[in-house]
Formats: structure tokens, sequence, C-alpha cells
């Protein structure tokens, strides 16, 4: 994947890169924001992206997947499934 062509002709920079290996979830990022809170900008922006994907496959309505999304960051936000030490 590309950083999105915007991001570089604007002076953009990557904060965040994912990667799924054997199943688990592996990430580095830079706090590059002032305020936690930004971060829930930046989650939100990601699962309505991710649930127009889904919808643009014909997999999921969209407003499915939010809510799914939304139901499954609740739980793992009370009950972690694994938290690193």
């Amino acid at each position: 994947m590309n950083i999105p062509p915007a991001a570089n002709e604007r002076g953009g920079f990557e904060f965040l890169r994912c990667a799924v290996i054997d199943g688990e979830l592996h990430l580095t990022l830079r706090p590059v924001f002032n305020e936690p809170n930004d971060w829930g900008r930046v989650f939100a922006e990601v699962a309505r992206q991710v649930a127009r994907a889904y919808a643009h496959q014909d997999r999921f309505p969209e407003p499915e997947v939010l809510n799914r999304i939304s139901s499954a960051f609740e739980t793992e936000m009370r009950n972690p499934a694994d938290v690193a030490s």
C-alpha cells in the first residue's frame, strides 16, 4: 500500500502501520497528536472507510459494519483479549 497521493503532495506523513502475522495484530505508531482524544477521530474515520469498503464489495451494508465495529470495540475496551505488559 502506498501513502495517499494527496498526503505526499502536501507534506503528509505516515503515523500508523499495521500488519497481521499468524492472526495476530502488530503495529507501530507515532503519537503525533497533542491530545489523545484525537485518536478517536482517526479510529472513527477508519471505521467509516472499512464500512464503505465492505459495502462496495456487496459483503455487508455500511450501517451493519459500523455497528459491528462499534460493538467489537466496546467489548475489547472493556475486556481486552490480550494486554501486552
